[in-house]
């Protein structure tokens, strides 16, 4: 299998957790590709037209996208059922997954906003949009972990998603200080960040 592959993205190193904690990983090939909003590679859109990643090739040529199958696919080929629960342990954590997916999408498109987009035609309501979906999906988890719907003895695709949200806000959004207010997700996030697959996946640049 080929995983087409950045290393700062959230959502490949959401795939990357779950290969790691599947027993996967060394059975995946990365391949370099750095998916940018303003240019269409025909690598990367001949399997994926939306020309986002991450892209799973499979031997037989199958192209699989985006993180939340890949994520299914692979725990499903490991037999693993803690990561993708059944029953009525499924919802809750699918969830969590689509609130984690949520506040990264609002902070990988922020991101684009101000980086990537002229400086004077950036929109600074649009934003402050996206600014407040974060501040609102943090809330939300520090409500659940208060409550005790997160916590240690818990291992799922949406814990693994908040997870590389909580670690791109640190990568990205150092200055945010999404900690403040927020112990119980704090607490949660130390211990979790620690696991051996969140260490080996944190976010870097690409230096070659």
């Amino acid at each position: 299998m080929k995983l087409l592959h950045a290393p700062t993205s959230p959502f490949v190193r959401k795939v990357m957790v779950v290969a790691r904690e599947t027993g996967l990983a060394d059975r995946i090939e990365t391949v370099f590709n750095a998916a940018s909003p303003l240019q269409r590679d025909p690598a990367l859109t001949s399997l994926n037209p939306l020309g986002k990643i991450p892209v799973l090739l499979l031997d037989d040529g199958t192209a699989l996208y985006d993180s939340a199958v890949i994520c299914e696919y692979l725990a499903d080929l490991a037999g693993d059922t803690a990561i993708f629960p059944t029953g009525p342990a499924r919802w809750p954590a699918l969830t969590l997954q689509a609130l984690g997916d949520g506040l990264l999408d609002a902070a990988v498109g922020n991101r684009y906003e101000s980086v990537m987009r002229p400086a004077a035609l950036r929109w600074p309501d649009w934003s402050q949009a996206q600014m407040a979906k974060i501040a609102g999906a943090l809330d939300t988890v520090e409500a659940m972990a208060r409550a005790g719907r997160i916590g240690p003895t818990l291992h799922h695709i949406g814990l693994i998603t908040l997870g590389c949200a909580l670690g791109y806000l640190d990568f990205r959004y150092a200055d945010l200080g999404w900690r403040e207010g927020r112990p119980a997700t704090a607490q949660w996030f130390a211990a979790f960040d620690a696991r051996p697959a969140m260490e080996a996946t944190r976010p870097r640049e690409r230096t070659a």
